[in-house]
């Protein structure tokens, strides 16, 4: 039993709080926003996979949501999980790594053991995070030990979460991957240690530049059989039926979420960077699935352009804003680039999603319809673009005009399939 603090309180910090709580652990839970941490502290949770329930039980067993940088020094083991974004020109925004390592290095405990899980490229534990800790004469496994564990959060998943999932650990030293895997290994059921806190880095960019190269595959391959006029659903079951040797990946509307639009640009930027050689795959599986929002216009234009209607004009209706099924985040979403260009290109569109009211789009909120038969009877065309599990799909093609289905969950002569 100790006293950990993490800095972060979204969807890897909080379940990881979550989980420090269930060992009996006292935790911290530090973010810069106030009322977030108010809402936290009220019993309020505002990540998926966390019940206000959930979050009481954790408040009862020792957590506490703060914005004081002092509580850092409460504690013995330190854990960054602030974002790693994109900034405005496609590469690492680092600033909040930067903020909270300044942070730490300014209220760390002596002996404390101090851990990255914000994902990002290979190098950062080394050459940005060591060197602020070692401010003000500190030695690395004298005062303060050093490690890299990159988070593996799949929100919704029912499946596997923070406990049953393996974790990675690099040490910036021998000394300092003893004292992280001897950390993880209280709540983890199985820790993999790496050489080191690059490998650690990259081993997570991995996993998800595969997954980002995969879907392009195969979202390339959707467009050309959609020229082709083969139902390129009907190819992916077919070769799914190999026991050995292929793993299906599936099309859509483009990529979503807090890890595959953004991790490999980090792996490409520190290429590049470090080495002034392009990730050829990186860059065009990056050109591809960005595309798909504008080649998903291009169909329901194509839709609209047998009944004799233009884009101008027309209702469009989008079902599921989600950037996953069943959960309520937004975050990279290309249903939001999906709606906005529709907007600009002049069409009367409106959204609706069990799990989100309203999206911001630019500097506007867009509201959501309350009634999704309503809305239905009212549009030109209908989209999914994400399947949650609150739809009736039998019912939403019964009553549309035209459905646009990108997940391949539909069949009707109404329907016409990514």
């Amino acid at each position: 039993m100790g006293t950990s603090i993490i800095l972060g309180q979204g969807y890897v910090g909080l379940p990881l709080a979550q989980a420090l709580t269930e060992i009996g652990d006292e935790v911290l839970g530090f973010d810069v926003n106030q009322s977030l941490v108010d809402r936290l502290n009220d019993g309020k949770s505002h990540v998926d996979d966390i019940s206000d329930s959930s979050l009481a039980l954790m408040i009862k067993s020792g957590y506490r949501a703060t914005t004081a940088p002092q509580d850092i020094g409460l504690a013995d083991v330190v854990v960054i999980c602030v974002p790693t974004p994109l900034d405005s020109h496609g590469g690492p925004d680092m600033s909040y790594v930067e903020s909270a390592s300044a942070l730490v290095a300014a209220n760390l405990k002596p002996g404390a053991l101090v851990i990255l899980e914000s994902t990002t490229y290979p190098g950062t534990t080394t050459n940005l995070l060591k060197p602020m800790l070692e401010s003000g004469n500190r030695s690395l496994d004298s005062d303060f030990y050093l490690a890299f564990s990159p988070e593996r959060i799949d929100p919704g998943n029912q499946r596997f979460n923070i406990r049953n999932t393996p974790k990675i650990v690099g040490g910036e030293s021998e000394a300092s991957g003893d004292k992280a895997v001897e950390f993880y290994s209280r709540f983890v059921s199985e820790v993999h240690r790496t050489a080191g806190t690059k490998e650690a880095e990259t081993a997570k960019l991995l996993e998800n530049t595969y997954r980002h190269v995969n879907i392009a595959l195969i979202n390339e391959l959707a467009m050309f059989c959609n020229d082709l006029g083969i139902d390129v659903w009907e190819v992916v079951k077919a070769a799914s039926s190999k026991p050995y040797g292929f793993q299906a990946f599936y099309p859509g509307p483009g990529v979503g979420g807090h890890c595959i639009p953004v991790d490999p640009a980090y792996l490409s930027f520190e290429v590049k960077r470090r080495l002034g050689a392009d990730f050829r795959f990186i860059a065009t599986a990056m050109d591809i699935n960005n595309g798909m929002p504008r080649y998903v216009v291009s169909r329901i234009q194509a839709i609209l352009n047998r009944d004799g209607k233009p884009l101008l004009g027309s209702r469009v209706l989008l079902l599921g804003m989600t950037y996953k099924p069943d959960i309520a985040d937004l975050r990279e979403s290309p249903s939001l680039e999906i709606l906005e260009i529709l907007m600009h290109e002049g069409a009367e569109v409106s959204f609706f999603d069990p799990h989100v009211s309203r999206a911001r789009i630019g500097g506007d909120m867009i509201e959501g319809e309350s009634d999704l038969d309503d809305a239905i009877s009212r549009s030109d065309v209908v989209v999914l673009l994400q399947a949650h599990k609150a739809f009736d799909l039998d019912s939403i093609v019964e009553k549309s005009k035209w459905l646009f289905d990108t997940r391949g969950l539909t069949h009707g002569p109404n329907v016409e399939r990514l």
